[in-house]
């Protein structure tokens, strides 16, 4: 009996240790307008993801509105509660687990971290709303058995500004929702977050600035990270919680890691080098450290034969020098 019961504790032990050890090598999928087809996910497969983010949305029409609208027929059918179940049951046919993200717009584009409120009615308002539009999609992801909920993403002032309501959030959602849970704090905000003791996984929207060169190398931006990592693994340390990268990407353009959270569409300069780089730099660094879980590349779009390309500077690494290395990296990890 003695030497059956060391057998089972080796075996826990090694099975505990392989799970730790499993990446969440993940792609944001972008929600469209179409149900979803094989064909579609057949392209997240091609480049050997295990994982990928679901993400509908619920929007804030006007600046100082407190009301969150959400899964409305005016969306597209994937930020809606029906497009996110077709969405979710698609990808786990296929074996891909899932994160369903919810997140919040504003109107012409307002950084969601900076919203903020004046009057205590308008914030009762806005946590009423936002209250029902995250416990709605708790309730998808336990109908789904999503592998992990978000329960916001950048939202520092909300966060701030409503520390008692997030704590009575989190409550609400674990009565509903028994999988793991991440909140996805914007790369400048994690380490104010005051809640990670009560989720699963510390969620950084990983845009950090790495360098400044034009077209960063690979072992410029591996040096790069070695002024944030620290601070990451300090914080996983101290909350005994690991590191998911709920987003990760770069741009396809000069200057790609100098402030790798712009958008702005002005900036032209087409860099498939500069992406890729970042792109391989930051496998590099962080997915072999024992305090981080993986992550998930934004973004990916469902067409994938209409999405990004040599002529595009955005975001997607689809049919880009990024895809491969992603492809290429995913494969062995």
């Amino acid at each position: 009996m003695k030497k059956l019961g060391l057998l089972f504790l080796c075996l826990l032990q090694f099975y505990c240790k392989g799970q730790t050890k499993e990446k969440f090598n993940g792609i944001s999928f972008v929600a469209n307008k179409s149900e979803v087809t094989q064909e579609h996910i057949d392209e997240v497969l091609t480049i050997n993801a295990n994982h990928a983010t679901v993400m509908p949305f619920g929007f804030i029409g006007r600046e100082g509105a407190p009301q969150v609208v959400f899964n409305t027929d005016r969306q597209w059918y994937g930020e809606t509660k029906e497009g996110g179940r077709q969405y979710i049951e698609m990808l786990h046919k296929n074996g891909i687990k899932v994160l369903l993200k919810p997140q919040i717009w504003i109107r012409h584009g307002e950084f969601t971290g900076a919203f903020t409120l004046e009057k205590e009615d308008d914030w009762l308002a806005l946590e009423k709303s936002y209250e029902e539009f995250i416990l709605m999609y708790a309730e998808l992801a336990a109908e789904t058995n999503a592998e992990i909920f978000c329960i916001g993403t950048e939202l520092e002032q909300f966060v701030k500004n409503r520390p008692d309501f997030w704590t009575s959030l989190i409550t609400k959602v674990k009565k509903i929702y028994k999988g793991r849970l991440t909140y996805a704090a914007n790369w400048d905000e994690y380490t104010r977050t005051p809640f990670w003791s009560e989720l699963d996984y510390i969620g950084i929207d990983a845009y950090f600035p790495l360098s400044e060169e034009k077209t960063p190398t690979v072992a410029q931006l591996k040096e790069g990270w070695q002024k944030w990592k620290p601070e990451m693994k300090s914080t996983a340390d101290t909350f005994d919680k690991p590191i998911l990268f709920t987003e990760f990407g770069y741009r396809s353009m000069d200057y790609t890691a100098k402030k790798p959270w712009l958008v702005d569409r002005k900036q032209e300069q087409i860099n498939l080098e500069g992406q890729a780089n970042a792109t391989q730099a930051i496998f590099d660094e962080f997915w072999k450290e024992d305090w981080f879980a993986g992550g998930y590349v934004w973004k990916w779009f469902i067409w994938h034969d209409e999405a990004g390309g040599v002529d595009n500077n955005r975001f997607t690494p689809q049919n880009k020098p990024a895809q491969k290395v992603i492809e290429d990296f995913y494969k062995v990890n």
